[in-house]
């Protein structure tokens, strides 16, 4: 691994747990009114662009933290559909 695919690793890292503190706050909360579904599903989807965009390109730091992060991200949808209902 070069120091670019470092770079590229840290910076998806970054990128990917920045949604861990609101994941942990609405399954704490159950609330969901102030968080945009519209917002997170086409952030999601771009993250999903971004997968097909790494593997296209061979990128393996691309394709790991994108694919981390589609996960989360996918979590992230599923509760405000889910609390959204509720509340």
């Amino acid at each position: 691994m070069n120091l670019i695919d470092i770079v590229g690793l840290f910076a998806g890292t970054c990128v990917t747990i920045s949604v861990i503190p609101q994941i942990i706050k609405v399954w704490k909360t159950k609330k969901v009114k102030q968080i945009s579904l519209k917002t997170f599903s086409i952030l999601t989807f771009g993250i999903l662009v971004w997968i097909i965009y790494g593997i296209l390109k061979n990128d393996l730091p691309i394709i790991i933290t994108n694919s981390v992060s589609l996960c989360l991200n996918l979590i992230m949808v599923y509760f405000i559909i889910y609390y959204e209902k509720e509340g």
